[in-house]
């Protein structure tokens, strides 16, 4: 049976990218230094200091799907 289903999966970020993160602590604007499958380095425009954290930004979306799937 369909219902509506909430996906989260890792964003890919691209070194270079230019950010906005809308709420929360790291809130503002961010430059995208580098990132793998675990780390996000990221740079504030301002003051140029650089922080790496656990990757944390996932991309979302709402669709009808099959809940639960067998995969």
């Amino acid at each position: 049976m369909k219902t509506t289903v909430t996906v989260f999966q890792p964003y890919p970020f691209q070194p270079g990218e230019k950010i906005f993160i809308e709420s929360g602590p790291r809130r503002g604007d961010w430059m995208v230094l580098a990132c793998d499958e675990k780390k996000l380095t990221l740079q504030c425009p301002v003051s140029k200091r650089e922080f790496s954290w656990d990757c944390f930004c996932f991309y979302v979306e709402k669709r009808e799907q099959e809940w639960p799937t067998t995969e």
